[in-house]
C-alpha cells in the first residue's frame, strides 16, 4: 500500500497522514478548547497546522458537555493564546464564565474587528470595562450578555459605541413580580439602536410603553423575543402591531423549551427568602 495513504494495511485510518485541508477542517470541527487543550499536542505537524490564523476567526469557549473545561486560570490562559493565533483577524468571540476584565481588553488591544460578541454569565466582568471595550469594536454587529447587569447608561453607551449593531441579546433570570417595572433599559434600546435586526430580551421588566418604543425606535427589526417578560400586557393595538410588524415574535408566555439555556422562574416568594437569609447572615 502506498505510504502516503491515510489508511494502513490493516484497513486502520492513519490521522498523522491526512492532508492538511482535511486536517483544517477536523480542527474546526473540534473547537479552541479542544485544539489547545488535546489536538496541538499530537505531532508537530498538527501543532504547526493548529497556528493558521484562519482557524482563530471565530473563537467559542462556551460550556460543552463533551468539552474539556479547566479551572479560571487555566481558561483564560488558552483564551488569550486563541486570540493571539487570530493575529487581528478574530471576528467572533463567545465566552461562558471566566472572562476578565484583563481579558477583555486584551481583546480589544488584539483585534479592533470583531463583528460577534457572546459573554455568558461572565460575573467577573466590570461595566466600566466593558464599556471601554465596546468603543473600541465600531464594526461590531452581534451582541449577547447572558446573566450580566449593566444600567441602561451603559447600554445607551453600547449602542452609541457600536452603530452597526444588527443583533441584540439581553437576557436574564425572569421574576414573578408585577409591582416592579422598569422601563430604562428599553428606552435605552430604543434610543441608541436604530439598527436591529433581532432583539431577545428574555425576563426584562419592562411595561407596554418600554415596548412601543421599541418599535418607534427600532424600524428595521425582524425578529423580537419577548419570553417571560412578564410586564407585559400588550394592550391596545400593541399586540397587533408587534404581530404586523415583526416576522418572528415570541410572546412572553411562550415555552422557552426551545432555549439553549435554562430560563429560570425566580418567584418573589424566593427573593423574600434569599433577603431573609441574607439578614440573618448579616446578623
Amino acid at each position: 500500500m502506498d505510504s502516503q495513504s491515510p489508511v494502513d494495511s490493516l484497513g486502520q485510518r492513519n490521522w498523522l497522514d491526512l492532508p492538511p485541508d482535511v486536517i483544517s477542517h477536523v480542527f474546526l470541527k473540534l473547537g479552541a478548547i479542544e485544539i489547545l487543550y488535546r489536538a496541538q499536542w499530537v505531532c508537530s505537524s498538527w501543532r504547526k497546522l493548529s497556528k493558521n490564523p484562519q482557524l482563530w476567526r471565530s473563537i467559542d469557549m462556551r460550556k460543552r458537555r463533551d468539552s474539556f473545561f479547566g479551572d479560571e486560570r487555566i481558561m483564560e490562559k488558552l483564551a488569550r493564546e486563541a486570540v493571539d493565533r487570530s493575529c487581528g483577524e478574530l471576528v467572533e468571540f463567545s465566552v461562558e464564565e471566566f472572562v476578565t476584565d484583563g481579558l477583555l481588553l486584551h481583546i480589544a488591544d488584539k483585534c479592533s474587528s470583531l463583528r460577534c460578541l457572546r459573554l455568558i454569565s461572565c460575573y467577573e466582568v466590570t461595566p466600566k470595562r466593558f464599556i471601554e471595550m465596546t468603543k473600541r469594536f465600531p464594526l461590531l454587529e452581534e451582541l449577547e450578555l447572558r446573566h450580566l447587569t449593566f444600567s441602561a447608561k451603559y447600554l445607551e453607551v453600547v449602542g452609541l459605541s457600536c452603530p452597526q449593531l444588527k443583533s441584540f441579546r439581553l437576557n436574564y433570570r425572569a421574576y414573578w413580580h408585577p409591582g416592579l417595572q422598569r422601563d430604562d433599559k428599553a428606552l435605552a434600546i430604543a434610543k441608541t439602536m436604530p439598527q436591529l435586526r433581532h432583539l431577545h430580551l428574555l425576563g426584562n421588566k419592562m411595561s407596554d410603553f418600554g415596548l412601543r418604543a421599541i418599535l418607534d425606535g427600532c424600524p428595521h427589526l425582524e425578529s423580537l423575543d419577548l419570553r417571560q417578560c412578564f410586564n407585559l400586557y400588550l394592550e391596545g393595538d400593541l399586540l397587533q402591531r408587534c404581530k404586523d410588524k415583526i416576522r418572528i415574535l415570541r410572546l412572553p408566555k411562550d415555552s422557552t423549551d426551545n432555549l439553549e439555556f435554562y430560563a429560570q422562574i425566580v418567584s418573589e416568594e424566593h427573593m423574600e427568602l434569599c433577603r431573609r437569609k441574607l439578614q440573618n447572615y448579616s446578623l
